[in-house]
């Protein structure tokens, strides 16, 4: 059994564009284990599930995995990617898979490259939901089989296991669906005879790369895992590593700041300690894994929910400005009408919301924080079931927003259009429909795996 293991991290996402060199210089100087990254999030929503497509520019994905892929053969270790392609798609493998094939001929390098994919068919589904192994997450959401025949992708989000399948084939480069963030970084520690706690407690804190740090901009991080707990390393020029800033990074996108669920089981950190080595390094003990009874993947799907469209003015003038409550619930009044009475459509059959972008388009009526802002954007969006009927309400959007006065106004009202046209129209939209998880008698068994040598063989 290996004393240690050094995972380092690039980055918080690859594909981002935010990587600078140097503190990832530093990291291989310390010889790591493994490099291992992030691919994707849902953070933008569900269109990228939906469509199966990638959120990054392909030729920033393919400059930055260059360099991992140098950097991989220069230190003779395993390159770990995953949910690749932003949404872990099938699609988004294919696409890492087809840069790693053109770089290792650019390169020189041969390497054995192991793609696991995640989706799922909606047979597979189904026939899961019928034997009672799906399970609805907070907030419940119902799930029939209409539900997931609507799904245009369905993924599910692996643990550490296929992916220390795919390492003790003997894979490179491992390129991954969807799967947890913690997991990518937990498992070369796991394979490797580490304490399962640290492993899993000091993937959470990596999982972003530096923002466990006090430089979260700057890109790289690295921890060194053993069989009582972790070291994490703050690489970058100025930056520390703060017991502060490693405990902080249990609280990013988790409910609950002690206990992290992921396949197989849970992380409890209640007890976890973090001692302060240098302002660099931080010495964490204490995290305890605990297995589940039944292992569970979890299931992200995503859904078309219409057509949509949208269309924005700017209202600058004081007076507008100081009554624009009363003149948007008038707009918006005016609109409806026209649009029941010219169109023949009732609310029912469409989907209209505005945002004052510049007041409180974020929050809502829920934003404490008001002032007197010098212009406002005003963007409507419209979404029905059919595109057409979409883009005829879009269309139709367009006079009163340039023109509509307030009920005393003597003059004819002219607001101002940023953009010609004044609409756009978006296409399909999509949405989350699944919230729920999977239970699996093999941690492999939901998940495919295709292994290839890319370059010449040597």
């Amino acid at each position: 059994m290996t004393r240690s293991v050094k995972v380092l991290v690039p980055c918080g996402s690859i594909g981002t564009g935010v990587r600078p060199q140097q503190p990832f210089e530093r990291g291989m100087q310390e010889h790591p284990d493994v490099i291992a990254v992030d691919g994707g999030s849902t953070d933008s929503g569900p269109y990228f599930l939906g469509s199966g497509s990638a959120k990054c520019s392909r030729g920033v994905l393919r400059a930055e995995l260059r360099l991992l892929m140098i950097a991989r053969r220069k230190l003779g270790i395993p390159l770990i990617v995953g949910s690749c392609g932003t949404c872990g798609s099938d699609a988004g493998v294919d696409l890492m898979r087809d840069l790693c094939k053109e770089l290792a001929q650019e390169l020189g390098q041969t390497v054995r490259v192991t793609c696991i994919y995640s989706e799922q068919t909606a047979d597979a589904v189904k026939s899961a939901l019928a034997a009672g192994r799906i399970k609805p997450l907070q907030p419940v959401r119902p799930i029939d089989d209409a539900l997931v025949d609507r799904c245009s992708h369905i993924v599910a989000a692996m643990g550490v296991e296929p992916i220390i399948h795919a390492l003790e084939q003997g894979a490179d480069i491992v390129l991954a669906g969807r799967a947890t963030d913690t997991a990518l970084m937990a498992a070369v520690p796991i394979m490797r005879g580490m304490n399962a706690g640290a492993a899993w407690h000091a993937g959470k804190i990596l999982e972003c790369g530096a923002f466990c740090t006090t430089k979260p901009a700057s890109g790289a991080v690295m921890a060194t895992v053993d069989d009582a707990g972790f070291i994490v390393h703050a690489l970058a020029d100025g930056a520390k590593a703060t017991p502060r800033t490693v405990l902080a990074h249990m609280l990013y996108e988790n409910s609950n700041p002690y206990v992290l669920t992921e396949p197989g089981g849970a992380l409890d950190v209640e007890q976890a300690r973090y001692t302060a080595i240098d302002d660099q390094h931080v010495r964490v003990e204490g995290a305890r894994w605990t297995p589940a009874d039944a292992y569970t993947v979890k299931l992200e799907g995503a859904a078309p929910a219409g057509y949509q469209g949208v269309s924005m003015c700017i209202i600058r003038s004081p007076e507008y400005l100081a009554r624009f409550d009363e003149w948007l619930e008038l707009l918006e009044a005016r609109v409806r009408n026209i649009i029941a009475t010219q169109l023949g459509l009732d609310d029912g059959a469409y989907d209209l919301q505005f945002r004052a972008i510049g007041r409180d388009a974020v929050l809502g009526r829920l934003e404490s924080r008001r002032g007197d802002p010098v212009e406002i954007g005003v963007m409507a969006i419209a979404t029905s079931p059919d595109a057409a009927r979409t883009r005829e309400i879009i269309k139709l959007l367009s006079p009163p927003m340039l023109h509509f006065p307030l009920p005393d106004d003597p003059v004819t009202a002219t607001h101002a259009f940023p953009l010609s046209p004044s609409s756009m129209d978006r296409g399909i939209v999509y949405e989350f429909v699944l919230n729920h998880v999977m239970v699996v008698d093999d941690p492999l068994a939901p998940f495919r795996f295709q292994t290839a040598v890319f370059g010449s063989v040597q």
